[in-house]
């Protein structure tokens, strides 16, 4: 099994919204996967709950069978577009994939 788990920092402002418009914008983005890319099998989306650290704004957790299923994911078209979408919204990213 793969486990994917990607962060990001958004931007304060991005495509004409702030970042919390954005930050539900993204989430409700990253939850459609679910349903639209059959390699899913698992995924979880949060929104940082903490202000008082130097954080991350918000999370993915996804698990996938295999690296093969990991990057049929990534280059779905569903996964390509929420992506870009993102890639406007973010700071930064980083992202950890492994096997367990």
């Amino acid at each position: 099994m793969i486990k994917h788990i990607v962060v990001w920092r958004l931007k304060d402002e991005a495509l004409g919204a702030g970042k919390e418009e954005n930050l539900e914008r993204a989430k409700a983005a990253i939850e459609s996967l679910r349903e639209s890319v059959p390699q899913v099998r698992h995924l979880e989306v949060g929104v940082d709950i903490r202000a008082d650290h130097d954080p991350s704004d918000l999370a993915i957790y996804s698990e996938f069978d295999s690296v093969e299923d990991l990057q049929a994911y990534q280059v779905h078209p569903e996964h390509v577009r929420v992506a870009q979408l993102i890639g406007e919204m973010r700071e930064t990213r980083a992202v950890v994939d492994y096997e367990i």
